[in-house]
């Protein structure tokens, strides 16, 4: 069972909200739409789901195109961020509801109510209405109600945006332990990366109904395909640092010229060698890879620390060079003072180059 998606385009008049998108989602994967609000990832699960019609392009489900089938006869499971729970049944009639139509014996119908309110620990309120259940309770009968069926494909859009933070990390951890038994192609919609990053097998990021890139949550974190990439996954949020290209120190060492006049030499991908002296690139490294050192270092900047965030275990520092904030997550053990100068270090091989068509520079 697959779900695969072929130059998928969806218009409403001049405005184009999904732009000729190819995606496909294996049996038994999770896979994310992340992306910025209005970037297409809820009208491509739509699509999907049947609730909207492509402008172009096709969706196939089990290998057979679905484009001009109604929802119903597409066969999907979806959850939506609003519940959208029956207020006058009870939990046991609300994940029983979407059985009814398939002509499956009462004792079928109880013995699947069972099986999923188990499974997510639905036991002790199958008798009570909506109006009588806390925010976590309704969403897991909200998913509980996609999964009781055997559908071609599960679609969940946004389905803990309304949790608050203590629910979310519980219920992330719930529906990732019950997708993994479902075996079935699975798409979720999120704006949140911590959802898309813990939850997911594969991670589609989206920007403009385009996808930019499609990659395990690993590699779309530690190998971005594009300054969008770079800058949208992660918290705290790379660094990004205009520069120029000057010279070569040897393979793969290369000296860059930032805005203010300060230069440093670090150890980057050897591609850095089709790089033309003056070439204007942006810089990308890792809040957490950065170092913060008390002596000059030419693989680093002078700044300035701003304002220190203590995190616990870890400490945010805020710094500054003069043009440029730069975030640096360091031990919390690291004294660290407030308008004191320091040097900001640029590790071996933790930086990125982004050329001026904001891709990647990397040997693959």
């Amino acid at each position: 069972m697959t779900i695969e998606l072929k130059k998928l385009t969806k218009r409403f008049g001049s405005l184009t909200a999904v732009d000729a998108i190819d995606l496909d989602v294996g049996d038994g994967e999770v896979l994310c739409l992340l992306g910025p609000s209005g970037c297409g990832k809820t009208t491509t699960l739509r699509m999907v789901a049947g609730l909207e019609f492509a402008t172009e392009g096709d969706v196939f489900l089990q290998g057979k195109q679905v484009n001009d089938l109604a929802p119903r006869e597409r066969n999907v499971a979806m959850s939506f961020q609003f519940y959208a729970l029956y207020p006058s049944l009870s939990v046991a009639e609300n994940l029983a509801f979407p059985l009814h139509g398939e002509g499956l014996s009462q004792s079928e119908i109880a013995s699947r109510v069972k099986k999923i309110s188990d499974t997510l620990q639905l036991g002790g309120i199958l008798d009570r209405t909506p109006g009588q259940l806390a925010e976590g309770e309704k969403q897991r009968v909200a998913v509980g109600r996609s999964i009781i069926r055997d559908p071609n494909c599960f679609l969940f859009d946004e389905p803990l945006s309304r949790l608050d933070v203590q629910l979310r990390e519980e219920m992330r951890g719930e529906i990732k332990e019950v997708l993994q038994d479902l075996s079935k192609p699975t798409v979720i919609v999120t704006h949140d990366q911590l959802e898309a990053l813990t939850m997911a097998d594969r991670i589609a990021v989206m920007r403009d109904g385009r996808i930019e890139q499609v990659d395990t949550p690993h590699n779309v974190f530690q190998r971005p395909a594009n300054l969008f990439v770079a800058g949208f996954i992660g918290t705290p949020q790379m660094n990004l640092i205009p520069a120029t290209f000057t010279a070569l120190h040897g393979p793969g060492k290369a000296e860059f010229a930032v805005e203010g006049g300060q230069s440093l030499t670090i150890e980057v991908d050897p591609r850095v060698s089709e790089l033309s002296p003056g070439a204007k690139i942006t810089l990308g490294i890792r809040p957490r890879n950065l170092e913060i050192s008390h002596e000059p270092v030419e693989d680093g900047l002078s700044t300035r620390i701003d304002i220190v965030e203590p995190m616990g275990a870890e400490t945010l520092a805020h710094m500054n060079d003069g043009h440029h904030d730069l975030r640096v997550v360091t031990d919390w053990r690291v004294p660290l003072t407030e308008d004191e100068q320091a040097h900001t270090r640029f590790p071996p091989g933790a930086t990125h180059i982004f050329t001026e068509d904001e891709q990647v520079l990397r040997t693959q």
